[in-house]
């Protein structure tokens, strides 16, 4: 019985381990388009199926990545999988109204993809398709953009779910 013992707390943090990196479904992340190394430089952008921060030079790469289309106007959010793996499903003139539709969006019908998400503002929501039919829906919560050491900074902070199953359907709130 000792020996059971012993051996189920050995096993036990083994198999927490195991749990596969992004078991976590939902949350907020905030990305930006800071440039780090010495080449090759990289960003971080976000990985929906790790649910983290990670290098534009990972494999696989981020979901998606913030940058602008060189102007201070444009916000624009990424992917790498040469897929139309955007959709607008809404722009709202307030918080509580975003959030209140994102939380009622469980099964988006006709979806219009395209190549990247842009002109990104506060209270939109937006889906994404990964490049192996993956789903996530995002609440854009706020954006900067602004000149930072000589270069055109560009900051975005949502709040997410991601569907990892395949399925356009999200769990209900």
């Amino acid at each position: 019985m000792k020996y059971k013992l012993i051996l189920l707390l050995a096993i036990l943090p083994i198999s927490n381990g195991c749990i596969k990196n992004g078991s976590r479904y939902s949350g907020s992340a905030t990305i930006d388009n800071t440039l780090y190394g010495n080449g090759p430089y990289y960003a971080l952008g976000f990985s929906f199926d790790l649910a983290q921060k990670i290098s534009t030079l990972n494999v696989p790469a981020p979901d998606v990545t913030i940058d602008n289309d060189g102007t201070l106007y444009n916000l624009i959010l990424q992917s790498n999988n040469y897929e139309n793996s955007f959709a607008k499903e809404g722009e709202y003139d307030d918080e509580a109204s975003a959030k209140n539709a994102f939380n009622e969006l469980i099964s988006p019908e006709n979806p219009v993809w395209v190549v990247w998400a842009d002109s990104l503002k506060p209270n939109q929501i937006w889906l994404y398709r990964s490049g192996t039919a993956r789903y996530a829906k995002m609440r854009i919560i706020s954006t900067v953009s602004e000149v930072r050491d000589n270069r055109n900074y560009s900051e975005c902070t949502f709040e997410w779910v991601y569907q990892p199953d395949g399925t356009l359907s999200f769990p209900a709130k």
